[in-house]
């Protein structure tokens, strides 16, 4: 097992709440029915001018504001910028930039369009925009693996430092998703909950509720993190990544690939099922997905196996970022020894097996491995192990 980094910053940007802070007590509330967007978003405090902020998609707003608080939470890094990369996943990119020029084009003809609609809507722009910022001159990627990006960014950053190629990473995820041929596209292919409500692992759950939003963290070579005196909000244990191989949007009968997904990242992170005292599901609240990632659990660690939850009831399902936030939810949990509950989870399907589900109200725990979860379209299977600092 290659070993263990540190989590050294923290930022989040969410419908419920910006600012890491904000975020957990977030998490705690209950949300009212409709889409997760965040509100009064104001780019302005994290860019030097309006032309700057006019010229990045809101994803790339989102990552550029995220990744400034976890950069201010981590402190001075002082590493070698060569040794410093970005790992940014996203499902969608600068869609709505994307759509708008399309808009524009259509009814203004082809001079209209934005000389900066490429590198606005392109799905590296987020990671390119810290390192261009930051001076990081390290690997620079964009994870494009749908709901799973998130996830698999903090994975792939993971390894670089491990394998020694970079001391620090700055890994999450962020989207944006939020227009008109989105909704429509996602509508119809009834995704989305007809009620406005997320409603993970309920009897009567009917889809999922669309967010946005970014969650960034600064992930460091453990020994250098302890050598520099950082506080450490948690480590990175281990990492999988697995396909289903079986359906574009669907996933596999039984939760296959997500069985062998979580097995892998536990075997990767040098402890066993025992040892797992917490999941925080991907839990969407569609009937495909919830089945599946329960059945999965329950092969996984038997029942009723480690405490769950579904954030998703509260800041919906935020995509390609939505595996970045609920890493964040994982490391606060540790940080307050509280499990935020399952909201909107009222009568759980009799259908599924037995799981231990926090409901109602925040669970107290004695913080210990957990690992976080993200299936995407496509097949895509994420799992990240973290654990509580040392």
């Amino acid at each position: 097992m290659p070993g263990a980094v540190a989590v050294t910053g923290l930022g989040v940007v969410a419908p419920c709440g910006v600012g890491v802070d904000a975020f957990w007590q977030g998490l705690l509330d209950r949300p009212a029915d409709g889409d997760r967007r965040v509100p009064d978003w104001d780019p302005q405090p994290w860019f030097d001018n309006p032309k700057e902020a006019r010229r990045a998609d809101p994803f790339t707003q989102y990552a550029l504001a995220a990744a400034a608080m976890a950069l201010e939470s981590a402190g001075p890094i002082d590493a070698d910028p060569d040794r410093v990369g970005v790992m940014i996943g996203t499902g969608i990119g600068g869609i709505s930039t994307n759509e708008a020029q399309i808009v524009i084009r259509h009814e203004k003809g082809d001079r209209r369009v934005s000389p900066f609609l490429i590198p606005m809507m392109m799905p590296n722009a987020a990671s390119a925009s810290i390192s261009m910022r930051h001076g990081f001159q390290g690997p620079c990627e964009a994870t494009v693996t749908a709901c799973s990006a998130g996830t698999h960014s903090i994975g792939n950053a993971l390894n670089l430092i491990r394998y020694g190629r970079c001391d620090v990473m700055i890994a999450g995820g962020s989207e944006a998703p939020f227009t008109p041929t989105s909704l429509a596209g996602f509508g119809n292919m009834t995704a989305l909950s007809a009620r406005g409500r997320s409603q993970p692992f309920d009897k009567n759950r009917d889809g999922f509720v669309m967010s946005e939003g970014s969650a960034v963290l600064v992930l460091e070579d453990l020994e250098r993190a302890t050598a520099r005196g950082a506080t450490i909000l948690g480590l990175v244990l281990g990492s999988a990544s697995t396909a289903d191989a079986h359906h574009i949007t669907a996933p596999s009968p039984g939760g296959s690939g997500a069985i062998r997904c979580m097995e892998l990242a536990i075997q990767d992170a040098g402890i066993g099922a025992a040892d797992v005292a917490h999941v925080n599901a991907h839990g969407t609240s569609t009937p495909l997905n919830d089945a599946a990632e329960a059945h999965a659990i329950a092969k996984v660690f038997g029942t009723p196996g480690p405490i769950v939850t579904s954030t998703k009831g509260v800041t919906g399902h935020a995509l390609g970022a939505a595996g970045a936030l609920e890493a964040a939810a994982v490391l606060l949990s540790m940080e307050h020894r509280l499990v935020p509950p399952t909201h909107g989870l009222v009568e759980l399907d009799p259908e599924l097996p037995e799981l231990d589900l926090v409901i109602d109200e925040p669970r107290e725990w004695e913080p210990g491995p957990s690992i976080s979860n993200s299936f995407g379209f496509g097949g895509h299977n994420g799992t990240i192990v973290l654990a509580p600092a040392p």
